[in-house]
């Protein structure tokens, strides 16, 4: 069991993007996700957030929102307990990432890209506004098998 952090970073109607190419044994490898990963011992989600995001943009986040829990179960690689963020707000200069290339897209194009297709679920309740949602997404190799979710609104 894994516990992680994700966030999408937004700018002018565009995220920015992960197009994940440099590590070997990558379950995400040529996949287009938000930059984050696995939290360490004694690390709040916020701490691996802010810490991640640093490590891999050279972004500090001034201002950001839980938007989620995800849960992936997957028959290849375990099971995955991701906290979703987004950010609006952030200092720095964009530095080049370790693990693919970041490419500010527009979130009307995310769709295109060789995303997961959880994360399309995962999109879609990020812009319906839902104030917070737990989302289980089960897998089969690379197919989306189940889906199950529940949202909460103020």
């Amino acid at each position: 069991m894994r516990l992680t952090t994700l966030c999408y970073i937004e700018r002018e109607g565009c995220y920015l993007m992960l197009h994940r190419t440099k590590k070997q044994n990558d379950e995400n490898h040529d996949k287009w996700i938000g930059v984050g990963g696995k939290l360490e011992e004694g690390e709040s989600p916020e701490e691996c957030l802010l810490r991640e995001v640093q490590e891999e943009t050279g972004l500090t986040l001034l201002r950001y929102r839980f938007r989620g829990i995800v849960t992936f179960v997957s028959d290849e690689w375990g099971t995955e307990y991701m906290h979703l963020y987004t950010a609006d707000r952030y200092t720095g200069e964009l530095t080049a990432c370790d693990e693919g290339e970041l490419v500010w897209i527009p979130k009307t194009k995310i769709a295109d890209l060789p995303i997961w297709e959880g994360d399309k679920i995962f999109f879609r309740l990020m812009e319906e506004s839902a104030d917070f949602f737990s989302l289980k997404l089960t897998y089969k190799g690379d197919s989306l098998i189940d889906v199950k979710s529940v949202t909460y609104r103020e």
